[in-house]
């Protein structure tokens, strides 16, 4: 997709999900998740191409500028929106698909036995529409299915299938209904309108 596009697709998602978004140019200013994000989208193709350390140098000069820690090496979708930020961390094997959501302070951490060769799948896999609360640890190479939402700080250790609302600690599981969804997600289009 080219680079245009994608910022403009970032901005909109940024605004839908943020009833407090006022502007385009108040989201790519102002809004430290979308600088994390851009600058992962460098670091990954350039972790891809092989130039791993400068990839890992510019992902922590990121972390100290916005207080997120991408891994270059992760697998992130389109349309990923990170409200607020600060304390979030994607580690190198986590996979995200499209549409995903996270709020401030959610790990996707690694979970390996001792002695796990580098590269191995050790983290999360969030499947599409996933939204995760603030604080949620998500560890271990597992899997919360598409159109889940995971409460705030629950620790999830185990799968969950998709359309699943995943609170406490540890994290049980459990159907998600329509109006949990909607109010997890914080999807605000009607200040488009005005």
């Amino acid at each position: 997709m080219p680079i245009l596009k994608t910022l403009k697709e970032d901005l909109a998602t940024a605004r839908a999900h943020d009833p407090a978004a006022r502007s385009d140019l108040e989201v790519f200013l102002a809004y430290s998740g979308l600088h994390a994000i851009w600058t992962y989208r460098l670091t990954h193709k350039l972790w891809v191409a092989g130039w791993r350390l400068p990839a890992r140098l510019i992902s922590q000069l990121t972390r100290f500028f916005t207080g997120i820690e991408i891994h270059p090496g992760a697998t992130i979708g389109r349309r990923f929106f990170i409200d607020h930020g600060m304390g979030v961390v994607i580690g190198e094997t986590a996979i995200v698909g499209d549409d995903v959501m996270l709020y401030h302070g959610v790990t996707l951490g690694g979970k390996a036995p001792r002695n796990t060769p580098p590269g191995t799948k050790r983290h999360p896999t969030l499947d599409d529409g996933v939204t995760v609360g603030a604080g949620a640890k998500i560890l271990g190479d597992i899997v919360v299915g598409a159109w889940s939402a995971v409460g705030a700080n629950a620790v999830v250790t185990k799968s969950a299938p998709a359309h699943s609302l995943v609170v406490g600690v540890p994290a049980t599981v459990k159907p998600l209904s329509s109006s949990t969804a909607d109010a997890a997600r914080g999807i605000h289009d009607w200040h488009w309108m005005i």
